[in-house]
């Protein structure tokens, strides 16, 4: 693994305690959260981890980001947000819409693994 690519990063406060690797999402009151499902526009990856609300946060918005993975995610496949933060393969239904936080660059990966992804955000209509 070659390692994130710092393009942009910006702090939040964040809303709940957040592991460090993990895509996130905003929040009320201007705070950010561990992102849990593709059903919210995932604004980026967690630097580093914080313990409680409140505390600031770096989250990196641009370039390529360390993810932590929650299943097994192939290189080229995007990824989207699954329980507690984790990356996982964006596979929506038929008519769903999925928001994604972007490309896998690292080989095919499997749960708990660290991965390089390509923040390209949006979202993907199955």
């Amino acid at each position: 693994m070659a390692g994130r690519n710092l393009l942009l990063v910006k702090t939040f406060l964040c809303g709940a305690a957040v592991g460090e690797n993990k895509l996130v999402k905003m929040s009320a009151n201007e705070t950010v959260i561990e992102a849990v499902d593709g059903a919210a526009a995932i604004i980026g990856v967690s630097t580093h981890a914080t313990t409680a609300s409140g505390q600031r946060i770096e989250v990196q918005v641009m370039g390529i980001a360390i993810v932590k993975t929650g299943g097994t995610i192939a290189f080229g496949d995007y990824v989207t947000a699954s329980t507690a933060g984790v990356a996982v393969v964006a596979a929506p239904g038929a008519g769903v819409n999925n928001d994604v936080a972007g490309i896998n660059c690292s080989k095919t990966s499997a749960s708990g693994d660290l991965i390089e992804v390509l923040l390209t955000q949006g979202r993907n209509q199955g």
